[in-house]
């Protein structure tokens, strides 16, 4: 997958930094840079920007007054010299906020969050998956997995078929085709939440069977996956 990015940023310096480190990332793909949040809006406007790497503090314009002002915005990681205006960075939903001077590292991580959050959309946008089987390229609809199972090499994904689809894939890519409502519990194994039956004694119940919570996994499940609706 390749993200389409354009920099917003009044700071020459910033830019060239940011234009740098875009460059060393092979699925950022840089199709502007920009002083002024206005003259970007040609690019945007073509509906075909995935990410804008946004300058919060600018003269004219703020990044987020910018990005609220647009009608259908990108997803955005807002760079700052000011940590006291994240807060309101993710109230606009920002995927990150890169504190000034940002070192590479942090910023690849801000590149991954990304790439993580614009394969979850393109997921979602779908109500399918297609993955390998043999030498066929199989269609699996979301609504009918129940659990995925590692197995050696492959993945086995249940389904309300009676015999498992077997894929020569990872968890990795697995976890990058699907959306959020499926969740790793396990090492060996990823679930569909909406197909959670019950769960006790750090097993969950799906399709006639008790599938383990590893114990590196049980925190994220109770708070991401049971959190409040537990009652």
């Amino acid at each position: 997958m390749k993200i389409n990015c354009i920099i917003i940023d009044d700071e020459p310096l910033a830019i060239d930094l940011l234009t740098g480190y875009v460059e060393k990332v092979p699925y950022l793909q840089l199709k502007g840079s920009f002083f002024r949040p206005m003259d970007a809006m040609t690019v945007l406007n073509t509906g075909k920007i995935d990410l804008i790497y946004l300058d919060v503090s600018m003269p004219d314009l703020s990044g987020i007054e910018f990005l609220k002002s647009l009608a259908h915005p990108p997803r955005v990681i807002f760079v700052s010299a000011h940590e006291h205006f994240a807060f309101q960075g993710f109230e606009v939903n920002a995927i990150d906020y890169l504190l000034k001077p940002v070192p590479f590292n942090r910023f690849l991580l801000g590149a991954e969050r990304a790439l993580d959050v614009l394969k979850n959309k393109i997921a979602q946008q779908h109500d399918y998956i297609f993955v390998k089987v043999e030498h066929n390229i199989v269609k699996v609809p979301l609504e009918s997995i129940y659990y995925i199972e590692g197995y050696k090499d492959y993945l086995k994904i249940h389904t309300d078929k009676p015999n498992p689809i077997l894929t020569l894939t990872t968890f990795k890519s697995m976890e990058d085709l699907l959306p959020d409502n499926f969740q790793r519990i396990h090492r060996s194994f990823m679930i569909s939440i909406d197909k959670i039956i019950s769960f006790r004694n750090s097993k969950v119940y799906i399709k006639n069977r008790y599938i383990p919570i590893g114990e590196s996994y049980s925190e994220i499940f109770y708070k991401t996956v049971v959190g409040e609706r537990l009652q």
